[in-house]
This record gives C-alpha cells, structure tokens and sequence, in this order.
C-alpha cells in the first residue's frame, strides 16, 4: 500500500517511520478498545514525554489506501519496546482497522512533531480541556505534572464514556460535561470558571470548541499566549 502525496509530505518534513506490531486489543469500553504493540524501535529513538503522539497509517479494508491520522501513545515502555494506543469505535477506517486488529497484525507509524514538555517553572495550577479523543493526552499531563493542583473538564458523548479511567489524583478535579449543540456546556464552563493569572492551560477539543476556549481563555482571562497550549484533535 502507499502512503501517496502525504507520505511524501511527512518525508520531506523529516519524519521517521518505524513499524508497529500488535500484541493485544483490550475493550475499555463499548466505544473504546486499547491495542497493544511491539515499538520497532520507536521508543529508543525518541523519549517518552507528556501528550507524546505518532501519525499512524490505516489500512483501508476494501481499497490499496492508508489513511493519514495522528493518535496519543499511551503505557509507553522503553525498556520492552512496547505501547499502546486507545482507538475510538466510530464510523471510519481507523475504528474499523481497530474492531479487527489482531496479534501479529503489522501497523505503520510516522513520528513527526510531538515534543511537547511542561512549563517551566511550574504554573500555580494546570486548567485542561479535552474529551476522550484528547483523554489519553490529558492522562499523561496528569501523570506528569506531580504536585501541581488541576481541575479538568472532559466531554462525553456516550454515557459509557465516563467508566473511561481518569489518572486523577486528590488534588485534581475532574467534571464531566455532556456533549450537546456542539461543546457549548465545555465552552461555557470555560467561560464561567475562574482563572488565576499564574495558570497553564491545556485545550484538545474539537476544532470549533478548541478555537472558542483558547479565546476565553485569551481574552476573558488574560492569560498569556505562553501560558496556553491548544490543538484540535478532530472536526
């Protein structure tokens, strides 16, 4: 299969291409499943840090095609060469690779651009939006940011979402908002919360409500440009 002009692309951009192998595929939930993998080397190329994310190229089950997308690593293992990845079970071709991925099933990754670290020095306290595309990004910051208070807002759309592990810990809030005309109770929460100029905000939504927080947050809360780090994780 090629990987046609994006393959190119991402070449050109220096990326480093390796070639993933499936050991598992472990339901979480009814609309979610966690494959398991062999690295191929990923790992020693490049060192584990928060929100890490690989593009992965999705073989198309009835075509010659790879569909380009970008997915968070998560229980990344040097050591054993190993990680995994949780696939949402949507309508499209990376849901459908994951409903049928089976060990021994080869998966080809691209690493290009994923060198996100924490702030430093360490902000009074982290405000993070996201939804379960952005969870295992948002479990990672969690993970990492020791013992820095957070309050996160999560977007669901299946009530089954909410049974998802959060890596909270006693000092981390975490609200769960339902997902209705389009992320406005998200964007409103944050619009109604309070924010300490000191803050660091973290934002992978959708697009639109992606766009419309970093503006709040902007704008409403006079946070600085530094201070916020954003990316839409899908439309």
């Amino acid at each position: 299969m090629g990987k046609g002009l994006n393959g190119l692309m991402v070449k050109a951009w220096g990326g480093a291409d390796y070639r993933l192998t499936v050991t598992a595929n472990e339901q979480i939930t009814d609309k979610f499943v966690r494959i398991s993998f062999t690295a191929g080397g990923l790992l020693a190329d490049h060192p584990v840090h928060p929100t890490q994310w690989i593009r992965l190229w999705i073989p198309d089950a009835d075509s010659d095609k790879l569909h380009h997308r970008g997915y968070t690593l998560v229980n990344q293992n040097p050591l054993d060469d190993t990680v995994s990845i949780d696939f949402a079970l949507h309508d499209g071709p990376a849901a459908d690779w994951a409903r049928r991925a089976a060990p021994g099933d080869p998966l080809d990754a691209t690493v290009l651009g994923s060198d996100f670290q924490l702030p430093e020095p360490a902000p009074c306290e982290y405000v993070l939006f996201g939804d379960t595309a952005s969870l295992p990004a948002i479990n990672s910051l969690l993970d990492a940011i020791g013992d820095t208070p957070a309050r996160v807002w999560l977007e669901w759309q299946y009530e089954s979402d909410m049974t998802i592990p959060v890596h909270n810990k006693p000092h981390h809030t975490v609200t769960w908002v339902q997902r209705i005309d389009d992320g406005r109770l998200l964007r409103e929460a944050a619009q109604e919360m309070t924010c300490p100029a000191e803050a660091f905000a973290w934002v992978a939504c959708d697009g639109h409500t992606t766009r419309s927080i970093v503006k709040t947050l902007k704008h409403q809360h006079v946070l600085p440009k530094t201070s916020i780090k954003s990316q839409a994780y899908w439309k």
